[in-house]
């Protein structure tokens, strides 16, 4: 995911996002085909590639050619979806085909990967849901560096939120409403995070519709991040369009801080 640098003015951020977006797709159609443009369920899109540092170094050079620098005006957000590949019965990460680590060595795989991508700046979901031990160490080792979003660890959940407060397994959330099913759990979820100083990431669902609500619930509670997919799609697009709504209203009324 491509994160525009946050002290921009928000249509000058979504400008960005988008002109990065439309020079990947130029990017990929030269160096892997036509059929490397395809799109996944959120707008992203879906070439065949075999490692994390080749799709990493596509996003990173597609900024260059939008004319920015990553890390400074562009950073890269990370949604690894841990639970996904890990066995666990083997306790093991089949974090690319045919590579297993354990979780001692995914600590490690994470810190050499934002060492050699330093435009990284948020991982979510880096370790399995359950896996808490680790997440701890992976906090402990790079969360000092690196946002780690919990999403399938907390599952917008208040009780299993003060849980991770406490034992301190990560240091931003990534919140569903629909996820812990009502408006109100959601708002006290997020209270908990921006209480104990951490980050929000308010967030979409993959199978979305073009309901703009979560982009009202961001500025509402003062969400650091939304994440809703890809500048394509009605259905992404209409929560970018409801955050320049806002943006204009608020700047006619004198209202931004």
């Amino acid at each position: 995911m491509a994160s525009p640098d946050p002290s921009r003015p928000y249509p000058d951020q979504l400008r960005m996002v988008a002109e990065v977006y439309h020079h990947l797709s130029t990017l990929l159609q030269k160096k892997y085909g036509v059929s490397a443009k395809n799109l996944g369920d959120e707008g992203g899109f879906a070439p065949s590639l075999n490692t994390p540092d080749e799709a990493l170094e596509c996003i990173e050079q597609a900024t260059r050619d939008a004319g920015y620098e990553p890390g400074k005006d562009i950073r890269i957000a990370l949604d690894a979806a841990a639970s996904e590949f890990y066995d666990s019965e083997k306790k093991l990460y089949e974090v690319e085909v045919g590579v297993f680590k354990t979780g001692e060595e995914m600590i490690k795989y994470w810190e050499d990967l934002i060492t050699r991508h330093p435009a990284i700046f948020s991982i979510e979901d880096g370790l399995d849901e359950k896996d808490y031990e680790h997440w701890v160490k992976l906090n402990e080792a790079i969360g000092s560096k690196c946002q780690l979003v919990g999403d399938d660890l907390y599952t917008t959940n208040p009780n299993t939120i003060r849980k991770g407060l406490e034992g301190k397994w990560c240091n931003a959330l990534l919140l569903k409403v629909n996820q812990i099913g009502t408006i109100s759990e959601a708002m006290e979820a997020a209270r908990l995070i921006l209480d104990a100083g951490q980050s929000v990431m308010v967030s979409h669902r993959s199978g979305e519709t073009c309901n703009s609500v979560i982009s009202d619930l961001a500025v509402a509670i003062g969400a650091q991040y939304i994440k809703t997919g890809s500048t394509a799609r009605g259905e992404r697009i209409q929560k970018y369009t409801r955050l320049l709504q806002i943006y204009e209203y608020l700047t006619e009324h004198d209202l931004l801080k």
